[in-house]
């Protein structure tokens, strides 16, 4: 199930989605919405993760995780 919101962007980001729905890069504005916000959602929840592990090896708790943690905390995070 979906439900309808309404959003207000500048004009300039309209119509450079309207040129990737013209272009079919995407296939409709609500479609490029959705994977943004999908990708923005999924980007905090790993900066959570990576916050938690490193967290967990600050407090001394053995993690076979840590080098993970370490690398995910130097990975540029792109909040454009």
């Amino acid at each position: 199930m979906s439900k309808q919101i309404a959003v207000r962007l500048p004009e300039h980001m309209v119509e450079q989605i309207d040129t990737l729905v013209s272009d079919g890069s995407v296939p409709s504005r609500a479609a490029l919405v959705q994977s943004a916000l999908e990708r923005e959602l999924r980007r905090r929840i790993y900066e959570q993760e990576v916050e938690t592990l490193l967290a967990l090896k600050a407090a001394g708790e053995p993690d076979e995780f840590a080098e993970l943690a370490e690398w995910g905390a130097r990975q540029p995070v792109d909040i454009d």
